[in-house]
């Protein structure tokens, strides 16, 4: 009897999490989408602007009335986790996503780290997952449900080879990467091939492991073999610290960098030492169409900052799922993988997208300098 009781217990306080909110199926009138995300840990500026965009897309459209599929209007909800910046944290994130809150689809990790061993939940989950800022072609490669918003580190890395070659005149350059991650040790990679296939040579290529703080031994190498360009393609947090170092030591060269360096932080903790530095990026709002500076207009008004690439990137990645999701014609996973898979042209507020039959898009990236304190559009790069 106390057996049967105990079990009738249990199964009670299994139908009540079940039916309570954020548990269970969703309710007939909302479409549930995940957003996986850096909140906390080393990268918080990242997790704050995906966070910030993917609620600001939301609320936009809840407030234009809603998904219309069919003869139904659903209601967007976000179901939003922590990943901590961890790769372990990212991947049992995409699992509750997926079968806690029963999301329709995931929108990131942004960090490579991350989006990768989340990317292989969501696959075996088959769950469409768009990561707005992984770079890594690692994240989408050889899957069917993981597409992304941002152009992929052998574009990016060759963009910078042909830029430290053609515009900078750069004939050696230095490399200081984390060997740890799969974002900074893979478009470093790419950047020596690059470079040297168009003609320059790399003097030094030097490593460090995440959460180091003392670059000395490494740059010193560096100043020693007299490189004409510094390429960091290493995170916002991290980039302050080792240009500042690289200056004290004397290192007077050109420092060029990636993407992972467009948060405004970066501007707040290097300060002057990045004066005249470049780097290649997603979007400039500078030269903002008319769709980006509305997209900008917005996102101000909401949280009284300009918008970063990681935020404008998460706003295409959500955009990208709700207009696969209209074109699906149904809350399905299947039906919006298979639309998602079937876009061929999308025009986000990073620019136009087209996809060739993989989750990648190709699109332009531009370079941005680091004039008068602030980030200034400098070029345009086409594919």
């Amino acid at each position: 009897m106390y057996s049967l009781r105990l079990l009738m217990s249990m199964m009670a306080i299994m139908g009540l999490l079940w039916t309570a909110p954020g548990c269970g199926k969703p309710e007939v009138n909302e479409v549930r989408l995940g957003v996986n995300a850096e909140l906390t840990g080393s990268k918080p500026a990242v997790g704050a602007s995906c966070k910030n965009a993917a609620e600001l897309l939301a609320a936009q459209v809840n407030q234009a009335g809603g998904v219309k599929l069919g003869d139904k209007t659903y209601q967007v909800k976000l179901f939003i986790e922590d990943n901590e910046d961890k790769a372990e944290s990212a991947a049992a994130a995409a699992q509750k996503l997926i079968t806690q809150n029963r999301v329709l689809a995931v929108i990131g990790p942004n960090a490579s780290g991350n989006a990768i061993p989340a990317a292989r939940i969501c696959e075996d989950a088959q769950t469409p997952m768009v990561s707005p800022w992984s770079t890594n072609p690692k994240t989408t490669e050889g899957k069917k449900y993981v597409f992304r918003a941002c152009f992929i580190d052998d574009f990016q890395g060759q963009v910078m080879a042909k830029f430290a070659r053609d515009h900078l005149k750069a004939e050696t350059a230095a490399v200081l990467y984390d060997v740890a991650s799969e974002y900074n040790k893979g478009i470093a990679e790419f950047f020596k091939k690059f470079f040297e296939e168009a003609g320059g040579k790399v003097v030094a290529f030097e490593s460090y492991t995440k959460g180091d703080m003392d670059f000395s031994s490494q740059l010193t190498k560096i100043k020693g073999a007299n490189p004409q360009v510094l390429f960091l393609p290493n995170y916002y947090n991290e980039v302050p610290l080792q240009v500042q170092q690289a200056r004290r030591l004397g290192l007077a060269c050109a420092i060029i960098g990636s993407d992972s360096w467009g948060s405004e932080e970066l501007l707040k903790l290097g300060g002057p030492d990045l004066e005249g530095s470049y780097f290649s990026t997603h979007y400039a709002p500078d030269i903002a169409t008319e769709k980006a500076r509305k997209f900008i207009r917005d996102y101000q008004e909401r949280y009284g900052k300009t918008p970063d690439d990681v935020a404008a990137l998460t706003y295409d990645a959500g955009s990208l799922l709700l207009a696969a999701l209209a074109q699906a014609g149904a809350p399905d996973r299947q039906k919006l993988r298979d639309a998602l898979a079937s876009i061929r042209e999308f025009e986000g507020v990073t620019g136009k997208m087209s996809f060739k039959g993989t989750g990648d898009p190709v699109k332009s990236a531009v370079i941005l300098q680091i004039k008068d304190g602030r980030f200034t559009y400098h070029a345009s790069v086409s594919p």
